[in-house]
C-alpha cells in the first residue's frame, strides 16, 4: 500500500504546507546541483494528470519546467513502454506527492515515473528493475507490505542494484517492519516532525513524527541479516530506519493533485520523507 496516511485539502487557490525553500532551509540543501541526475518514482496504477499537475506545482514555486517535451520528465509502464495501467485515485495522490517532493529538493533533476500494472510486489519490483534499466541513478519507493521470508527471498533481488540508490519508505503505522524497507540493499527512510524555530541556530526543530496522524515504521528484522553498515547491539537482524526526514502530514508538503484531488493539499507520511531523501541522493551526484 502507499504509505501516505493523510492529506488535508486546501481551499481553492490557497496553498498550505512547506515548499522548496523551506526544505532547502531546513536541510541546508545546495541550490545548483543535481543537473541531469535521473530520479525514478515507482508507484502502482496510473495518474493520468501527473505531468500537468507537476507543471502547476513547479510553476507555482518558480521551478524550471520539467516536461516530456524538454526531456526532463518521462512516464513509462513497468515494461518501459506506454501501455499505462488503469488509473487509481489513491495511487495518483502518491505519485503527485513523490514527484513534487523530488522536485522541491532537486529542481534540476530529471524525473522518471514508472507505473506498475498493480500494487502487487511482483509488479512493483519489476517496475524498480525497469527504472534502473531506463537510466535512473536514484529510485524512490513510497510503498510497503508486510515483511515475510518468502517475499524477501523472491523479490529482494529486484531491490539490489549496486551503484543505484534505492530508497524505501518505512511505513506510517509505528513499530513494525515492512518490505522493501526491510531489505538491507535499500535506504529505509523514517519520518520526523519539522517546525520553524527562530530561537535555534538552525532555525528549525525536528523530532520523531509520532502523533494521532501516525508514526514511522521501525523495528528489527526477523528475516533480513544485519548489513555491514549497521552495528547497533539490540538487533541481530536488519534495523529500520536508516535515516529520516519530514513526514508529519500536520506540517507537511504542499502538493498539487487534480485526479482524485482538488488541487492544492498538504500531504505527509514516509511517502514524503522517502522522495525527500531520494532528492538528497541526487543532489550529491550520480
Amino acid at each position: 500500500q502507499p504509505s501516505a496516511p493523510s492529506r488535508q485539502a486546501s481551499p481553492a487557490e490557497q496553498v498550505y504546507g512547506y515548499g522548496p525553500a523551506d526544505l532547502a532551509s531546513a536541510y541546508n540543501l545546495p541550490s545548483a546541483t543535481g543537473d541531469r541526475v535521473t530520479v525514478a518514482v515507482v508507484a502502482a496504477f496510473d495518474n493520468p494528470t501527473a505531468e500537468a499537475d507537476l507543471a502547476v506545482y513547479r510553476a507555482h514555486w518558480g521551478l524550471p519546467p520539467c516536461t516530456t517535451d524538454n526531456g526532463c520528465f518521462t512516464k513509462i509502464d513497468q515494461r518501459g513502454g506506454h501501455d499505462y495501467p488503469i488509473p487509481d485515485e489513491s495511487w495518483a495522490g502518491e505519485i503527485s506527492l513523490d514527484l513534487d517532493a523530488v522536485s522541491a529538493v532537486c529542481p534540476r533533476c530529471h524525473l522518471l515515473l514508472v507505473e506498475a500494472d498493480s500494487n502487487s510486489v511482483a509488479d512493483l519490483s519489476q517496475a524498480v528493475d525497469q527504472a534502473v534499466a531506463s537510466g535512473a541513478q536514484v529510485v524512490s519507493n513510497s510503498y510497503g507490505g508486510p515483511e515475510h521470508a518468502d517475499v524477501s527471498s523472491t523479490y529482494g533481488k529486484h531491490y539490489q542494484h549496486p551503484g543505484v540508490a534505492i530508497v524505501a519508505a518505512s511505513g506510517d503505522y509505528g513499530y513494525g517492519m515492512s518490505f522493501p524497507a526491510s531489505s538491507p540493499h535499500v535506504t529505509a527512510v523514517g519520518g520526523t516532525s519539522l517546525l520553524r524555530d527562530d530561537t535555534t541556530s538552525r532555525g528549525w526543530t525536528e523530532q520523531v513524527w509520532n502523533n494521532y496522524s501516525g508514526a514511522p515504521g521501525s523495528g528489527c528484522s526477523t528475516v533480513e541479516m544485519k548489513p555491514f553498515f549497521q552495528a547497533d547491539p539490540g538487533c541481530h537482524g536488519r534495523t529500520v530506519a536508516d535515516v529520516s526526514a519530514l513526514a508529519d502530514p500536520l506540517n507537511g508538503l504542499a502538493v498539487y493533485q487534480t485526479f482524485g484531488g482538488y488541487g492544492w493539499a498538504q500531504a505527509g507520511g514516509t511517502s514524503l520523507s522517502a522522495p525527500i531523501i531520494a532528492g538528497v541522493y541526487a543532489l550529491a551526484g550520480a
